[in-house]
């Protein structure tokens, strides 16, 4: 039934890239932060400026992490050492949480600029989901989800939502970890095995595998299913329309 094994009851599905066209938002969010920055530090470090590469700086790096630690990893990357600063240091401050700041700026740019886009296929499949009796979650590291649902007019779709700000607040670990997605489960009153994840991004995949799910579905937006599939992907479709 739905392309999943027997025994599944619940459905935990990634927001970005999965159900909604945010991803590619989020990627020039990151790109037109960092490369504001790359090009101040190589300026003053007398070095040339590498700008960062929405493919694969995002896909590594950033994608499906919660922002601080998407901002770090790419930082660590490129050898940039930052201090961490704290949650009311202004966009764009030479820290950590100050380039977090800037790119969640961004993003609410971005996303005021037109309204959300979702993947018709996967809402056809949740909606055939919850028809079959399976519960359903958003499981998500934006710290947006709330206003991105509502936008797309998709909030009545899912039974339980574990996204950046519920992570804070219970102190759940982000994608890689798979705490988020454990969380969602309980929450909907299922054991991992009884529970499938969805993912496009490399972490979420990887979380999946380390939460001992009974299914790992990878969402191939942009080329990688080789790379899906390494972390941890059960199966790989281009779209979760392929799965009904």
């Amino acid at each position: 039934m739905l392309g999943l094994p027997d025994g599944v009851q619940a459905c935990l599905f990634d927001m970005d890239g999965v159900v909604t066209r945010t991803a590619l938002v989020h990627a020039a969010a990151w790109k037109e932060m960092f490369d504001d920055f790359l090009r101040r530090h190589a300026a003053q470090a007398g070095t040339a400026f590498v700008p960062f590469d929405p493919v694969g700086d995002y896909d590594e790096y950033v994608d499906g992490k919660p922002r601080l630690d998407g901002t770090q990893s790419f930082l660590e990357s490129r050898s940039i050492h930052l201090p961490e600063g704290t949650p009311d240091d202004p966009p764009g401050t030479p820290t950590v949480y100050g380039l977090s700041n800037r790119k969640n700026d961004l993003v609410l740019e971005k996303l005021a600029q037109g309204g959300v886009g979702v993947y018709e296929g996967s809402i056809r499949y949740i909606k055939a989901a919850r028809a079959a009796g399976l519960r359903t979650a958003i499981v998500s590291s934006s710290a947006n989800t709330v206003e991105v649902l509502r936008s797309a007019q998709i909030e009545d779709l899912f039974d339980t939502r574990v996204d950046g700000r519920v992570a804070a607040e219970r102190g759940l670990k982000g994608k890689p970890a798979p705490d988020t997605f454990l969380a969602a489960a309980r929450d909907l009153g299922k054991t991992p095995g009884q529970a499938t994840v969805f993912e496009d991004a490399l972490a979420g995949v990887a979380a999946g595998r380390a939460g001992h799910f009974r299914f790992v579905v990878g969402v191939d937006r942009v080329g990688q299913a080789e790379g899906l599939r390494k972390h941890g992907a059960d199966i790989v479709v281009k779209d979760l329309e392929e799965l009904l």
